[in-house]
């Protein structure tokens, strides 16, 4: 495999083959992506090359990162659960899979590759500590299938946010009937499919807002909503101002 000195305390591989003979952090911990459907990863608390090898016959990635590290940017104690796996969010999936698949060439894809694994180490830390990393084992009540669903479901929300989704096609395209999608959905995400997709559509506006010169209100519609004043509403109980305090505090900023 392909290893990148992202730091002392950082490394990751990319690629196929053994793992050998690249020099790992002290007291590490490691972050091993699974690229399926849904994508996910599983933390290993004391990683060792004989298990992370397991699936060597294809292309993979793989952080080794010091505890201590990931501590630091945490603020706080590392509580993921060892051998545990957990959904990859949308957002973090695209971020992977920039770096699994980067073809560019040498010179620009090492610096590439190691920025892109900072972004996304800080950004899996960053949903572990505000709980928004989804277990990819449900509860009891729940099988694994239906979860798989709801994994799907919140991804379909987190790519196709521009539609106007509705609860029941979401259940469709999911195979999943509208109730247990409901009730699932907030036993793994806490939060309603609406929240969901409404916090997705808001978070696209902000970035607009702040990265665009795009009128008001052509963001709002967007991004979904149909009238300036439904925005408006939306986004000051979202963000605690209008759509035009956000761009002129961020613009002042």
């Amino acid at each position: 495999m392909e290893a990148i000195d992202v730091s002392p305390e950082m490394l990751t591989l990319v690629g196929m083959g053994v793992m050998a003979g690249h020099r790992w952090p002290t007291s590490p911990v490691a972050f091993e992506f699974d690229f399926g459907c849904p994508a996910t990863f599983r933390f290993h608390e004391k990683p060792a090359i004989d298990v992370l090898e397991e699936g060597d016959d294809e292309v993979r990635l793989i952080f080794i990162v010091a505890r201590d590290a990931c501590e630091r940017l945490l603020g706080g104690a590392l509580d993921l659960a060892d051998g545990a796996s957990y959904f990859l969010p949308s957002e973090m999936r695209a971020i992977a899979l920039a770096i699994r698949d980067c073809a560019k060439p040498e010179a620009a894809g090492t610096p590439y590759k190691l920025a892109k694994s900072i972004e996304l180490l800080c950004e899996l830390l960053s949903a572990a500590a505000a709980g928004r990393l989804a277990a990819a084992s449900g509860p009891a009540t729940m099988s694994q299938g239906d979860l798989q669903r709801i994994a799907a479901a919140r991804q379909l929300i987190d790519d196709q946010w521009q539609e106007k989704l509705t609860l029941g096609q979401i259940a469709r395209s999911c195979g999943i009937n509208r109730s247990k999608l409901s009730r699932g959905f907030r036993e793994t995400y806490h939060c309603t499919v609406s929240e969901a997709l409404s916090e997705r559509r808001l978070a696209e506006a902000s970035r607009q807002l702040i990265s665009t010169d795009l009128p008001v209100s052509l963001i709002g519609y967007r991004n979904g909503y149909l009238n300036n004043a439904s925005f408006t509403r939306a986004f000051g109980r979202r963000f605690g101002r209008s759509p035009s305090d956000f761009r002129a505090c961020a613009v002042a900023a």
